[in-house]
């Protein structure tokens, strides 16, 4: 006898319930579900690109529709499940008056890549062992996928002006990942724009790059000019880095959401 309607919605919410334990177990801090389909934002990353605002990142120009669509990630995926694990590591080292470059906090530890793909990995084998028949793929910012589009959609938390994702209280200091899969599971609600009316981050950027509230251009931005970018900086921006060598915190340090911010406890990222 096939089950009925509310007996699937049952099943469905219990495999969710057994996922976030997981994901939980698995050293992620949020995770929630949203519909694999086209993402809204997929024209606002078309005229994006259009302005030229991702500067030299050719790869985000390349393909832009499946960058929009997890779909085009994974034949019949059905959800995607977006997770975040935060690397705060609490305030600045007290320093000793000597000049030294400052390094974006997500850079403070060991490269996260490799450590955080195979906890992904591991919550994506997890996620099939509980649903079987199902079919997975790990995203990570390495993959075309929209990382904070779809922490956004799965009700992690929303993008803020700075463009960065908010996770509430949480702050912003996050990784985020996602497993795109096959398996049917009931959608959280999209997290609603908590910024209000503060402006903090705009003014806070050194050289500008938020050109206006949720735009970034990242021929401006200091992570950007010095992590991404090949070549030479642009003269008028020099001075405006200072000692900025790696990366550039500045909008999320003076984001009033981040003074809620707990430092991890997850040994890779510490």
């Amino acid at each position: 006898m096939a089950p009925s309607r509310s007996d699937a919605s049952i099943g469905g919410a219990a495999l969710a319930a057994q996922i976030r334990a997981e994901a939980a177990h698995r050293g992620f801090d949020v995770v929630g579900f949203a519909r694999a389909e086209e993402h809204p934002h997929a024209a606002r990353l078309r005229e994006w690109i259009a302005e030229g605002r991702h500067g030299g990142m050719t790869w985000m120009a390349r393909e832009p529709g499946r960058r929009a669509d997890p779909r085009r990630l994974l034949a019949d995926a059905r959800t995607v499940i977006s997770v975040a694990a935060s690397y705060y590591r609490g305030g600045w080292p007290a320093g000793d008056g000597a000049l030294r470059g400052r390094v974006a906090r997500y850079a403070w530890g060991r490269d996260y890549h490799g450590r955080l793909l195979r906890r992904l990995r591991a919550f994506g084998r997890a996620v099939a062992r509980l649903s079987p028949g199902g079919h997975w793929t790990a995203c990570m910012d390495a993959r075309p996928v929209l990382d904070r589009a779809w922490a956004e959609r799965a009700g992690l938390g929303w993008i803020g002006k700075n463009t960065n994702v908010i996770l509430g209280r949480r702050g912003s200091w996050h990784f985020l990942g996602e497993i795109v899969t096959t398996i049917d599971l009931p959608v959280d609600a999209p997290a609603g724009n908590r910024c209000g009316r503060c402006t903090a981050c705009i003014p806070a950027c050194p050289t500008g790059a938020i050109v206006a509230p949720y735009v970034l251009d990242a021929r401006r931005c200091i992570s950007y000019l010095t992590i991404e970018h090949r070549g030479a900086i642009p003269l008028e921006l020099r001075p405006l880095i200072g000692a900025r060598i790696f990366g550039c915190d500045d909008c999320q340090e003076v984001c009033p959401w981040n003074l809620h911010a707990v430092p991890t406890a997850n040994p890779d990222l510490q």
